[in-house]
């Protein structure tokens, strides 16, 4: 089993910064790949980046290009979210998910937290 535990979310103005921190316990020797997803109120929960926890390759969904950066650290098994340039849609519920070895879905899950753009 993995257990998640995200931090780092909070209220900022649009145009500011945050960074989102997810610290994973357990059997983390299994972890493939990390991501962070987000849900805003009333949507369906959407992709926002994912990076293998090997290689380091990264993805991002087209809406964050440019202003996230995700990045890991290995020895501390912690994978961070930056967020600059933030703008009200933003505005969501972040979860950070592992996907396990040998599968092609992300089955571990935290609990969430809140990041609130204001405008």
């Amino acid at each position: 089993q993995l257990q998640l535990v995200e931090s780092g979310g909070g209220l900022v103005q649009a145009g500011g910064s945050l960074r989102l921190s997810c610290a994973a316990s357990g059997r983390t020797f299994t972890i493939y790949a990390m991501g962070w997803f987000r849900q805003a109120p009333g949507k369906e929960r959407e992709f926002v980046a994912s990076i293998a926890w090997g290689s380091g390759n990264t993805d991002y969904a087209d809406s964050v290009k440019g202003r996230f950066t995700i990045s890991r650290d290995n020895a501390k098994n912690t994978v961070y979210l930056q967020m600059t340039s933030l703008k009200p849609e933003d505005t969501a519920v972040y979860y950070c998910a592992a996907r396990p070895v040998l599968t092609y879905e992300y089955a571990y899950w935290g609990q969430g937290t809140q990041v609130t753009v204001s405008s």
